[in-house]
């Protein structure tokens, strides 16, 4: 059951176009519904204008999709032309996409724009670390978590796929994965076990969570198809993954580092789980500029 794969190469698809529009039409109206009244008075509304949006700094890009899809919403004689595309790694100072139409047009829609670009883009750029900090011909995968923020889950969890990560399960309803309080509230790992295999579908994998090496043991004789290890340091994953010999997959999560994955990954866990990608992303830096 090992060797779950490395996401190289593979296409991310941006999220549904019903997301991508409700999603950016909320935003918007966060920003415009009062209109932009800076903008009405310094600018004619018959001008031109011609920005391009550029990075500052070295980054994965990643929200191209959302970008055309505010100025779609703003304005669609606002042309929007992608220089770069998501998941490109880019230097600073690189432009990323090129702004042609209404100058009022292309302000009302700037901010929001790089809003989601420079959230998106951060989110990407921190996973392509993460997935360049694995060992060279790794099979280990590098996943994100469920600590998203409310309503951008679909986006976060593509800029993680743009850099050249994988997504754990998308909500509550995806998988079973048994962690800390369901096994106290089921009365103890192996009750918690038996009584997901025997209301899951046959499709559905059980993973549970273990936090001690005990729980280890009880987690595979009650057959669960993948472990979480939860704050093994190095030397305990190493002591699970032998105790473990191949028959589940498993996951390392909590305490992950950059320093940490090349370790981990040498030491051959099968997935590497980071909330961190998502909760604690910088945004990066990213401007557009009148041309």
């Amino acid at each position: 059951m090992r060797g779950v794969g490395y996401n190289s190469g593979m296409q991310a698809a941006p999220p549904a176009p019903t997301i991508l529009e409700e999603t950016v039409r909320r935003a918007l109206a966060e920003d415009i519904d009062r209109g932009d009244v800076t903008t009405e008075a310094c600018v004619s509304p018959t001008a031109m204008g011609q920005a391009t949006l550029h990075t500052r700094e070295s980054v994965v890009v990643c929200g191209l999709p959302v970008l055309e899809e505010v100025y779609r919403q703003v304005d669609p004689l606002v042309d929007v032309d992608p220089i770069a595309a998501d998941g490109d790694r880019v230097e600073a100072r690189a432009p990323i996409a090129a702004l042609t139409g209404p100058a009022v047009s292309i302000l009302l829609g700037e901010r929001v724009a790089l809003n989601f670009m420079q959230r998106l883009t951060g989110v990407s750029t921190m996973t392509r670390r993460f997935v360049d900090a694995l060992p060279g011909g790794s099979t280990t995968r590098i996943t994100d978590t469920r600590k998203t923020t409310p309503g951008l889950r679909a986006f976060e969890r593509y800029a993680v796929r743009c850099g050249g990560g994988f997504n754990h399960r998308q909500d509550l309803g995806a998988a079973v994965l048994i962690k800390d309080n369901h096994i106290a509230a089921a009365g103890g790992c192996r009750q918690a076990i038996e009584r997901a295999k025997a209301y899951a579908p046959h499709t559905c994998r059980i993973e549970c969570e273990v936090d001690t090496h005990a729980q280890l043991e009880e987690a595979l004789a009650a057959g669960a198809d993948i472990i979480m290890l939860d704050n093994f340091d190095d030397a305990a994953v190493e002591r699970a993954l032998a105790a473990v010999g191949g028959d589940a997959i498993v996951e390392a999560s909590g305490g992950i580092t950059l320093e940490r994955v090349a370790i981990l990954g040498a030491l051959g866990v099968d997935v590497i789980s980071v909330g961190a990608l998502t909760h604690s992303a910088p945004s990066s830096d990213l401007g557009l500029d009148w041309s």
